[in-house]
Order: structure tokens, then sequence, then C-alpha cells
């Protein structure tokens, strides 16, 4: 089945929900905009994130997860966007034409413009080459909370005594949800020098710093993990259950199948400040651009990049490579990691290597300073610095990469 439309969203999370929401009420019924989810329910990771923090729910009560996610596909549909849940977009047959497999058979979508908000996911334990067998209670994150929250399991059927490896916002939510499913977290690892200060559990279970998994033990199940410190030494903590959480790593097969560029740094899409790739009439916003975001920055990303759509459709130029953003030192990424015309100053997101505090951040480019000054409060490798953008205006285009740099002075 051939069909086309004016705007494909690839992904039915908060971001592509909610540039869905612009565009069908932006457009007034003008343009049809469609929704590919490959789940069989629409609303993105938030469905299984049984906790609060989505924002206000009304009378003072605060939104979870599934009400956030509920929320999201509601004001989509409502605005005229046509969400389309079990339906997977499988690769590219033309620069704008996706093949996609749905219940009622193979179809191939032609749009006018294609915007990716296929999110991220957790590194399991096989890509963070953890040695071991491979036996039953190995977890990440979103397996637990799918487990927990969306079939119910508890108890014993879960495990009994469980390890988490992670000490990052995600992390706090796993052991959450296994206490909450009655198994009693022993312990939760982590290779930063030293976690958060704030835990949202009481009380937090014990915390290793500076050490990390390096075995996994046990063959029908799980039966401990050995946790290797900065001076060589290790030891075994026995559990029967381990959770995988953080180390968040783009959706990127679908872009790189169709040629999109991707950053190297963040291992998602290339885009400007509005969100466009190299590639003409593709977008991508989201968690598909880095690693994970709340679910609501991601959601007003996923807005500002259906205006820049609406002025694409309304006939605007798309712009050439442009000059790439890219960082060095204590930095990770940066993203947006593109400059094209000098549009679109919305704050970039920094995400550093190792916690900073109150870094020097500096912007040049061969060699001349764009921008400069201190950031506020602390750089986390789990939660990013939002930096100003107005340098932008500054870079010229035949001038080469514009460098992103940190440093703490004392």
């Amino acid at each position: 089945m051939d069909r086309a439309v004016d705007v494909l969203v690839v992904g039915a999370g908060p971001a592509g929900l909610a540039a869905a929401a612009r565009l069908a009420s932006a457009a007034g019924g003008r343009y049809r905009v469609e929704v590919l989810e490959r789940e069989r329910e629409a609303g993105g990771v938030p469905r299984h994130c049984a906790h609060g923090g989505f924002g206000p729910a009304g009378r003072g009560r605060p939104l979870d997860g599934p009400g956030f996610a509920r929320r999201s596909v509601r004001e989509a549909v409502k605005a005229g966007a046509t969400v389309r849940t079990g339906v997977a977009a499988t690769g590219w047959a033309g620069p704008l034409t996706l093949e996609v497999t749905a219940p009622t058979g193979l179809e191939r979508l032609t749009a006018r413009v294609v915007v990716l908000a296929t999110g991220a996911r957790e590194r399991p334990r096989s890509a963070r080459l953890v040695p071991g067998t491979r036996p039953a209670g190995v977890l990440t994150t979103g397996e637990l909370q799918q487990s927990v929250h969306l079939y119910g399991v508890r108890g014993e059927r879960l495990g009994r005594r469980a390890v988490v490896i992670g000490a990052e916002p995600v992390s706090h939510h796993a052991v959450g949800a296994l206490r909450r499913a009655g198994v009693d977290v022993v312990a939760m690892v982590t290779e930063q020098p030293r976690g958060p200060r704030r835990f949202g559990a009481v009380p937090p279970p014990p915390l290793l710093t500076g050490a990390r998994v390096t075995e996994i033990l046990g063959r029908g199940r799980l039966a401990g993990v050995v946790v290797s410190g900065r001076d060589g030494r290790t030891h075994t903590l026995h559990c029967d259950t381990a959770v995988f959480t953080g180390d968040w790593i783009p959706e990127n097969e679908l872009p790189r199948s169709g040629g999109v560029v991707l950053d190297g740094g963040t291992k998602g899409p290339a885009v400007d400040g509005a969100y466009r790739t190299a590639s003409t009439g593709v977008f991508a916003v989201g968690n598909a651009l880095r690693g994970v975001e709340s679910a609501g920055a991601a959601a007003a990303e996923g807005r500002a990049a259906a205006d820049a759509v609406l002025r694409h459709l309304a006939g605007a130029p798309w712009p050439g490579p442009g000059v790439p953003v890219v960082v060095e030192g204590p930095l990770r990424w940066v993203a947006p990691n593109r400059v094209t015309d000098g549009t679109g100053t919305r704050p970039v997101l920094l995400r550093a290597r190792v916690p900073l505090v109150r870094p020097v951040v500096s912007v040049t480019q061969g060699g001349r300073m764009l921008h400069h000054g201190r950031a506020e409060g602390t750089a986390w490798p789990h939660r990013s610095l939002r930096w100003t953008a107005e340098w932008v205006r500054e870079v010229d285009p035949a001038g080469g990469p514009v460098t992103v740099s940190a440093r703490v002075i004392s």
C-alpha cells in the first residue's frame, strides 16, 4: 500500500506527540499529520514510570508518567493528528519515503516532512561488555518498570535481593520500583566519585562510588555480581537481581539506515537550532538526539521543532551543511550540534563526563572567542547543563568547527 501524508512523525513519545499536537492544531486541518508508534500503546517511556515529577495534574496533585502519557496522546488526537500504534518504520524507500510494517500489512509512506522522535534506550549489560554467563534476573530499568508497573510482577517472581548499577535519577526510580515490588535493594554501584546529594527514596540503599560491576555470576539464576574499585580490589555482592540503569544511547538505527548524518558525541542525528538534520525535509527531536532528558524537556523540543516544520512547509529554504559544533575536555557532547543560518537560539545542552562545580564554559571558533562565562551549580554526568546559544550569530560560516569547552577554576 502506497500512501502520502504531509508530516510523518516516527515515535509517539513526549517529543513526537507534542510535535504532532502543535502541527495539527497550528495548521488548522490544512496538513495531514500521522504518528507511527511500534508499541501497542502510545505515550513512550512515561507509560511505565509510576512516579510523580511530570507536572501538575490539577487541584494540587502531581502528574505521574501514565497520566502524562495519556494527556499527550489525548492532546495530539484532539488537535487532529492520526496516532497509529503497533506500526514500525523498518527502512527507507527514498529520501522522504519510509517502509512501514503495520497490522494490516506492508506500507510505503511518503511525506513532505519526516520528524524522527524515536527516543533513547539504556545500554543493556551486553553492550556494556560486562562478562559472565547469561542468567535470569539481569534487567534494564525499562524492563524492570514494565514488569512491575505494566504486568504487576511482585515478590520472588522478580527477586529477593537486588543491586542497582548506576546512581542517577532513573536509578532512583529503579530503587523505588524494586521496593514497591517487595525486593530488598542491597546496594547501588556507580563509577562516579560521588553520587547526587539528594535521594528520593527513604532510607537510601548503600552507595558504592568509584566502583564498577566487572562480572556476572550464576547460571540459571543470577547469584551475584563482582564489583571492582579504583584500587583494583574486588568483592562479590550476592544478589538474584541486577538492574543496569542509565548510560543512554539514542535509537539511531532508522536515521543511520537512511543516511542521516549522526553526531559523534551524542550518537544521535546532528541537528541545528531548528532541529533540522543535514537531510532535506528530515527533522529530529527529543531523546532521539542524545541521552535522556525529562519528558517535559523532550515535549518542549517537539513543540519548537513543529514551528520549524511549519516554516519549512510554508516555503522556507533548507540550509546547507553548516558548521559543526564539537566539545573537548571533560564534556561528552553538545546538542544541538550544527550552526546553519544563525537561527534557533534556544539554549544548547551540555553533558559532562565527571561532576563539574560551577564550570567556566568557553565557545571558540578558530581561536576566536565567541562566548565565555561561568555556569552556576554543578554539571552532573546524568544531567545536562543549559547554556546560552546567542553566540550562534557570531559564527563564521567559513571559519571551521565551533568548539565548546569547560573547566573548573577554584
